[in-house]
């Protein structure tokens, strides 16, 4: 299991983020699913957690056949889903991600959202993330792929006229006042056999590419959503649900039971257990850090 804590820092406050965030995962989820990929909202109900309080219980499909690498394809059944679970009982949230037909592959992201620059070193209260282990990505000058940019979305160019912040300059971390940071305590475990550390690898590439493309558009798009009460952003997010389970549906292919299931674990020892599963035994390549890099997401939110 490969364990990771990012921390990602934004010119907003954690009360006023609570908004952003649910606004940028409901237009963000809409404007990437269609013709039946995308994210599916199966439940999205109110939830009472005897440690954490209330909060908010969201369970969604992901359908992202057509964004997998081609050595993945090799193997994966044509139709498959993700299944993400969050626990939104703000300012920490837990999510966790599984597959529809692997089950020794799974995703656990831990967050917690504090008003400071990013250095509480034991956020989570068990015990620090070793040193190693712990990246800073900043919003504003790491590089994302280029088919997700939008000048509209460049915080070196934004400016709110809400708000008046922006744009952000080099260094912006250590003065910009608000400031939060979200911290993610990311796990990720792919028990495959011989597929098991280049998959957990490549699995974090693409996380940090989804969580700085997140990150940028809840703060580009705050001209659109700040203001806005809880019960008027929620309102919001039912309005977008319905709209992006409808293209998930259009032209979705054949119906879920369609789908192949398994009833026991997969295990890649041998060439022979790779011919079974129609995997090339030859050299399979490493995937590419930009195979995956289509609009689709793994959280639907990037918290």
């Amino acid at each position: 299991m490969l364990m990771k804590e990012y921390r990602i820092c934004m010119p907003l406050t954690v009360e006023e983020y609570q908004i952003g965030q649910l606004y940028m995962i409901s237009k963000h989820s809409c404007e990437q699913s269609g013709g039946g990929e995308g994210v599916e909202v199966m439940k999205n109900e109110p939830e009472v957690h005897p440690e954490y309080g209330r909060g908010q219980l969201t369970e969604k499909r992901i359908y992202l056949n057509s964004k997998l690498p081609g050595w993945a394809k090799s193997f994966v059944p044509r139709f498959f889903y993700v299944t993400e679970k969050a626990w939104n009982f703000y300012p920490y949230t837990i999510t966790e991600y599984s597959v529809s037909f692997l089950p020794k592959f799974s995703i656990r992201i831990e967050t917690r959202f504090e008003n400071n620059k990013g250095d509480n070193h034991n956020v989570f209260g068990d015990k620090p993330t070793p040193s190693e282990n712990v990246t800073f990505l900043d919003i504003l000058s790491d590089p994302i792929p280029e088919k997700h940019y939008k000048e509209e979305e460049d915080l070196s160019l934004w400016q709110s006229s809400k708000t008046g912040r922006g744009p952000l300059e080099e260094g912006w971390r250590h003065e910009h006042q608000p400031i939060m940071c979200s911290y993610k305590r990311i796990q990720c475990s792919f028990e495959v056999y011989g597929f098991q550390t280049r998959t957990e690898e490549f699995i974090h590439r693409n996380i940090k590419d989804i969580l700085l493309v997140g990150h940028r558009q809840a703060v580009a798009w705050i001209d659109e959503w700040h203001g806005l009460s809880l019960e008027q952003v929620r309102e919001y997010e039912c309005i977008m649900q319905e709209k992006t389970n409808s293209k998930v549906k259009c032209n979705a292919g054949p119906p879920p039971a369609s789908r192949p299931t398994f009833s026991r674990s997969i295990s890649v020892t041998d060439e022979r257990s790779l011919k079974k599963m129609g995997v090339p035994t030859g050299a399979v390549p490493d995937p590419a850090p930009s195979a995956l890099h289509g609009h689709a997401r793994l959280h639907s939110t990037p918290e």
